[in-house]
């Protein structure tokens, strides 16, 4: 089973919101569609979906056209970013809606809530309100209820985009292993990359309506299609091919996110080299002066000057660094893109 879209365009009057988009979607596998915000990434959900109508192209299942099949009878399930949950039903009563509709029998709901509830985390909620749970437990609840009916494909629209970070991360990755143990066939649109590359076994990077680039997380990731993209995937500066052979040893263009260059043991005291650092152009550490020292959650992120050019770097946290000292940085791989 699979989902196939052909030259998707969505308009709305003069504005192309979605533009000759061709993506496919295999039986149990999960693509994430990601992009900034208003690169149409949710339109083109809601046209999978039949929320949006599609202006010219084609949504097919299985080689059907579901042109002319309204949203009830897709068989798709849906989630989006704030649950939408039914304030006046507890929570069995959330989950178990599709199953209603579906006429299911009293016995085959309890059983089927009981064991969705489990999978999320929520063993014995059946009987609270919603409007007494937490935005994460909503969400639970929210993935619950979409797979009660068994869908043939989830479309996840920014599931976890309103809650705070270390529940997005912790929910991140129970959605993950949530979609690998059901066998779940997916379609997620985000902006955020870490999100996507957790959830998706492919990253499908939007645009101004286009797709820009497709494949697995870690292709993506190290070879960006073009600047554009590499600057959405956190490579705050690009260096030509002349550039970069003399700063990380690779003649091509490249993108350098913070990441990519880190403080090495001798560069100060207390400094620690991560794993799989390695040597600049010819293996020699390089040489830098510190401009501003910033501290974030795990890191200490610095402005280093490298000869007349100014680039980020990384240090560990109990680094005790001052403008005016000099440090000396290797390069991260994990912080290197090839473009194009």
């Amino acid at each position: 089973m699979s989902l196939r879209l052909e030259g998707i365009d969505v308009r709305y009057g003069d504005v192309e919101a979605v533009s000759g988009v061709d993506l496919e979607v295999a039986g149990g596998e999960v693509v994430a569609l990601l992009g900034p915000s208003g690169c149409g990434k949710s339109t083109l959900l809601r046209a999978v979906a039949g929320l949006e109508r599609v202006s010219a192209g084609a949504v097919t299942w299985d080689g059907a056209d579901l042109s002319g099949t309204p949203v009830h009878r897709r068989g798709f399930g849906l989630v989006f970013q704030d649950g939408q949950l039914f304030p006046h039903r507890d929570v069995a009563g959330n989950v178990a809606f599709g199953l209603r509709m579906r006429g299911a029998a009293r016995g085959e709901r309890d059983k089927r809530v009981a064991e969705l509830l489990e999978l999320v985390g929520l063993g014995g909620y059946q009987r609270r309100r919603v409007t007494e749970l937490s935005g994460g437990e909503q969400q639970r609840v929210a993935l619950a209820r979409a797979l009660a009916p068994d869908p043939r494909l989830l479309l996840l629209d920014e599931p976890l985009s309103a809650l705070d970070r270390s529940l997005r991360e912790q929910l991140a990755l129970d959605l993950a292993r949530l979609l690998r143990e059901t066998g779940a066939t997916a379609l997620v649109v985000t902006h955020d990359h870490d999100e996507a590359f957790t959830l998706a076994d492919r990253v499908a990077v939007m645009r101004a309506g286009r797709l820009r680039q497709t494949g697995p997380p870690a292709r993506v990731w190290r070879e960006p299609v073009d600047v554009e993209t590499a600057r959405f995937l956190g490579c705050g500066v690009v260096l030509a091919p002349e550039a970069a052979e003399r700063l990380v040893g690779v003649r091509a263009r490249v993108g350098l996110r913070e990441t990519a260059l880190r403080v090495v043991p001798d560069g100060a005291a207390g400094a620690v080299a991560t794993a799989g650092a390695v040597g600049a152009a010819g293996g020699e550490p390089l040489d830098a002066v510190v401009l501003a020292r910033v501290h974030r959650r795990d890191h200490v992120r610095l402005l280093v000057r490298i000869g007349d050019d100014e680039f980020d770097a990384v240090g560990p946290v109990v680094g005790s660094w001052e403008p005016g000292d000099r440090v000396r940085l290797a390069v991260d791989q994990d912080g290197v893109a090839v473009i194009g």
